[in-house]
């Protein structure tokens, strides 16, 4: 699994960067095999006026499947990122066991099947 963590609007320290791969790796493991990617994106809307403004924005890109985005602001980044990686996991499993209940409750589809249909209906 590929992690790409960006900054926007601020300096991203080296405990914030160790605290969020750990967090999406021990999230995200478990579905390692379909991820392609995790994109990051880390900002502090307000600047230094302060609030509810720290910004966290993921995508993880799957194999085969729509990507998962989801985006939490809080006022704590770390909690920014703990939500919006929580989330995330857990879209991602419910995805990955969707696509698998469809593909085992799938009707399996004989070769040529689609053209005799066709041709009875004609």
């Amino acid at each position: 699994m590929q992690i790409n963590i960006q900054a926007k609007q601020f300096s991203l320290t080296d405990a914030l960067r160790d605290h969020a791969e750990c967090k999406l790796l021990s999230t995200l493991t478990c579905c390692d095999e379909h991820i392609q990617k995790v994109i990051m994106r880390l900002s502090d809307i307000n600047g230094p006026r302060g609030g509810e403004d720290k910004c966290c924005h993921l995508q993880v890109v799957l194999a085969g499947l729509p990507s998962v985005v989801v985006k939490d602001i809080q006022a704590d980044m770390y909690v920014a990122i703990d939500r919006a990686t929580d989330r995330a996991g857990r879209t991602v499993v419910r995805k990955l066991d969707r696509q698998q209940t469809l593909q085992r409750h799938a009707p399996p589809l004989e070769p040529g099947a689609e053209i005799q249909d066709e041709e009875q209906t004609a």
